[in-house]
């Protein structure tokens, strides 16, 4: 990471740039909202609440072209393994780690590997 705070205590709101509920996820998704619950519950995709009151959402960037971004659902495994909830893993792909840039940019641009890497070191 690149502060001392940690994972859980990150300003998720501020991190992350556009949120979306369930049923919008659904939609991009071409699934159903039960599907998506059932995606979140198998690290597919995360979900978190970004601001008191709003309500679980999923950040935006996890889904690209009708389909969670590539990579995803095997690092969120590897997080998940690790110990660290949806709201924590959230945190971590949308922070800054000298990748170059934030975790969730190198997997939507197909720069996976390093990403994993990091996180199975982490998480481990």
């Amino acid at each position: 990471m690149t502060d001392d705070i940690p994972l859980a205590d990150h300003d998720l709101a501020a991190l992350v740039p556009e949120w979306i509920d369930w049923a919008e996820a659904a939609r991009q998704l071409g699934v159903t909202v039960a599907k998506v619950r059932t995606m979140i519950r198998d690290h597919e995709l995360a979900a978190a609440v970004p601001s008191p009151g709003a309500g679980q959402q999923v950040p935006a960037g996890f889904i690209q072209d009708g389909f969670p971004v590539k990579g995803l659902p095997g690092l969120l495994t590897v997080l998940h393994d690790g110990g660290y909830d949806d709201r924590e893993c959230i945190a971590w792909l949308h922070l800054d780690q000298d990748l170059p840039g934030r975790p969730i940019d190198a997997l939507r641009e197909n720069r996976g590997a390093e990403v994993k890497r990091r996180a199975q070191a982490m998480a481990f």
